[in-house]
């Protein structure tokens, strides 16, 4: 991976912020139906299906927009994470950073493949939404927990 599109290392500490605090709205979103804090506001959409199916195209709408700014939270606090420096970047966290990017794309691929061939009806529309956030998820998770233990294994090797 290019290091010149990687981000300082202190963006890290403010994407994980940002990405515990979405985490949190999002759950209780879930937990209350998508209905626990309205945020309702007038929006520009460049798409708008109507009720009665009708679409209009560069408009304006009243929207409830808190699955939006919580979505949206999440997602950067995930490339901020995910697409900032560590400490110390060097060629093995380089290599380490595009397979277990390669790594979440595969496992997001057949994870939804599953998906395709086992979940239907509205349950499926709830795993689509949900796979928008799996690959950087995914990343995040195998990502730091590679580097983690590879850092413990080294420790403990010193120590020997």
């Amino acid at each position: 991976m290019i290091q010149k599109f990687l981000l300082p290392n202190k963006y890290k500490i403010v994407g994980w912020f940002i990405l515990i605090l979405a985490t949190i709205l999002g759950i209780i979103l879930m937990v209350t139906d998508f209905e626990g804090m309205p945020l309702n506001t007038k929006v520009f959409a460049i798409l708008d299906n109507g009720i009665l199916g009708e679409s209009q195209f560069f408009t304006f709408i009243d929207a409830n927009v808190t699955n939006t700014v919580v979505g949206i939270l999440f997602i950067v606090g995930a490339l901020l994470i995910g697409f900032s420096k560590e400490k110390n970047e060097d060629e093995f966290i380089t290599n380490l950073r595009q397979s277990s990017l390669l790594w979440a794309v595969l496992i997001n691929y057949i994870l939804l493949l599953f998906s395709f061939a086992f979940i239907y009806g509205t349950a499926f529309l709830n795993v689509m939404l949900y796979n928008m956030f799996t690959v950087l998820i995914i990343f995040i998770a195998r990502f730091n927990y590679v580097l983690y233990s590879t850092s413990k294994s080294m420790s403990d090797e010193k120590h020997n």
